[in-house]
């Protein structure tokens, strides 16, 4: 019988990307743009993005909204009446069951805070702050625009203000050490959120951050130093009343997991707006992957001449399974047997026996979920079980 808790069902979810940023992060590799009083051009993307709804409403039929997600960028920069903008077309669009979670990403300005108490007035009940440090040194790094104080200011502001709170935090930073990531996340955990995100700095060769390693400028810890840093970690989230529902995602309690994330997590649909945004759609039977067009004007122009995919191809049965069983054994739901099942893979004997066999996965009733040995490890893992 499938469990009504997991299954996403046909609902479907909207992420909503805006690509505005006030600086952008050296180590960021997202869709994003300097925001320089682009004024006109964001009036036309909340058009554009509005109008894509309507569009993609039309081709998935009747269905239900299982949450919203205003990612980037940095959402926090939109004006917060073009938030309630997409929130009110969105409910009508695809009318709830009930409440569902909205969330929106923010950074710990001054400036951003203040607009906090219009964001939530807009509809927003979840803010995801990208706090990343609480050290002034490793924030002017990271090429942040906030300070520490003002990371801890705009926390406690938006906990006044917002019901749900989550944090993001980076670590894995030149020079950083067990004791030192300690204290921080120690500091960070008196500040009062419900979920946090903490993750290990990636160095994409594309972003300033890849370039300055390449040239030898500089260079992140060693593999054995990240894995020391991943388990304390874990070990001082989980001393606090922190679960690590997902390998880079710990909650306080089932209530505070993203709906979001697990949404997709579970493979659920997902609609994507906005310049680059990425979806999955099921239409006509067939799951889809979309990917907007990249560039703001290609997308505007898109979704005006009814073209807003700069992709879109069907999945197999098999690739969509796959993809599954790929977001699904970052959580600690697992996934159904019986999509593993599908892809030919059993219990018996080959690379899923291994696997549990080396304590890398574990089976419990009808599902099967990456351990805490697995979770470090789960890229390998994967690669082993879907080679």
């Amino acid at each position: 019988m499938t469990d009504p808790v997991l299954d996403p069902g046909t609902d479907l979810a909207l992420y909503v990307h805006w690509p505005y940023c006030a600086r952008i992060c050296p180590y960021c590799d997202f869709n994003v743009v300097r925001d320089r009083g682009r004024n006109e051009e964001q009036a036309a993307l909340v058009a554009a993005i509005l109008a894509d709804m309507e569009a993609q409403a039309d081709l998935t039929g009747p269905r239900r909204l299982a949450s919203i997600f205003f990612g980037g960028g940095t959402p926090s920069l939109m004006a917060p009446e073009a938030v309630a903008a997409v929130i009110e077309r969105a409910r009508v669009l695809f009318p709830p069951r009930g409440e569902i979670e909205i969330t929106l990403e923010a950074n710990p300005t001054d400036a951003e805070a203040g607009r906090f108490a219009a964001l939530a007035d807009a509809g927003v009940d979840r803010l995801s702050m990208g706090v990343q440090a609480l050290d002034d040194a490793a924030l002017a790094f990271l090429g942040r625009n906030h300070s520490a104080d003002e990371a801890r200011r705009a926390v406690a502001v938006a906990g006044r203000v917002f019901g749900r709170l989550s944090i993001d935090l980076i670590y894995a930073r030149p020079g950083h050490t067990p004791g030192r990531w300690t204290d921080e996340l120690t500091e960070a955990l008196d500040l009062g959120f419900e979920h946090v995100s903490p993750y290990q700095l990636t160095i994409e060769p594309t972003t300033a951050f890849g370039r300055a390693v390449a040239r030898g400028a500089w260079a992140p810890p060693d593999e054995d130093m990240a894995a020391t840093l991943y388990e304390t970690t874990q070990a001082v989230l989980e001393g606090a009343g922190f679960e690590a529902y997902e390998v880079s995602n710990h909650a306080r309690g089932p209530a505070a997991r993203s709906a979001h994330n697990l949404h997709v997590w579970r493979g659920g649909d997902y609609l994507g707006v906005g310049p680059g945004a990425h979806g999955r759609l099921t239409l006509a039977d067939a799951r889809t992957a979309t990917v907007a067009h990249r560039g703001i004007g290609d997308y505007i122009a898109g979704v005006a001449a009814g073209a807003p995919w700069a992709e879109h191809e069907a999945q197999t049965p098999f690739e969509a399974d796959e993809e599954r069983i790929l977001l699904g054994l970052r959580t600690v739901e697992g996934v159904p047997l019986a999509r593993l099942a599908a892809l030919g893979l059993t219990t018996d004997g080959g690379p899923l026996a291994d696997l549990l066999a080396d304590g890398f996965l574990v089976q419990s009733a009808d599902r099967l979920a990456a351990t805490a040995r697995g979770r470090p490890v789960l890229d390998a893992v994967l690669k082993a079980l879907l080679a």
